[in-house]
């Protein structure tokens, strides 16, 4: 059986659209329906590979640790200036989730995070991204802080670490202000855990 097919899916051919960020692939295969009949099927799967999230809040401050940064596909999709105040995240790179997230953490905002929470891991897009992102939170404190975050220059980024009140962070996402899916969730999580 061919990677990916099922006894409902038959994958016929893969073919490779772009390579060049990511990888973007077209998918022929046939697809048997709830009545047993195997129809054509075509769609096209972007990889980008599996990331990690994550909510840095400081219990006793009551805050939440964001970051802001330019994302081009918000700005052309009607974002006003395609800055979005969000969770720090990034790819995994072959590596396991929880080491990532510490990597990235400590990359994006400086805090250097020994003891993660993993929380869930769900796909973000499954209509055409093959992403699953793995979601976790960290409690921190000042002391924690070991760098200037940032980001990696050469990678292109340029993030400005944001710390909110985590009362003020909810409130964002009620007029808008914070529009990203991820650090929605998780906000919303830590809400109905009662962390803050």
């Amino acid at each position: 059986m061919a990677e990916g097919a099922t006894d409902r899916v038959r994958i016929q051919e893969v073919q490779i659209l772009s390579q060049d960020h990511y990888v973007l692939r077209k998918y022929r295969f046939e697809y048997r329906g709830r009545d047993g009949t195997w129809r054509p099927v075509v769609r096209q799967v972007y990889d980008r590979g599996n990331g990690a999230v994550i909510l840095l809040y400081d219990r006793q401050r009551r805050t939440v640790v964001l970051v802001r940064q330019f994302r081009l596909p918000a700005l052309v999709n009607g974002h006003p200036d395609g800055f979005l105040l969000e969770a720090p995240a990034g790819l995994l790179d072959e590596r396991e989730p929880a080491e990532a997230i510490r990597r990235e953490a400590m990359e994006e905002t400086g805090f250097k995070v020994v003891r993660v929470e993993p929380l869930f891991a769900p796909y973000m897009s499954p209509g055409s991204v093959s992403e699953r992102l793995h979601f976790f939170m960290a409690e921190i404190d000042a002391t924690m802080r070991d760098g200037d975050g940032g980001g990696l220059a050469e990678e292109n980024e340029d993030i400005e670490v944001v710390e909110l009140p985590f009362n003020e962070a909810l409130a964002m996402i009620g007029r808008g202000e914070i529009a990203d899916a991820k650090t929605i969730m998780l906000l919303y999580h830590a809400r109905i855990a009662g962390l803050l």
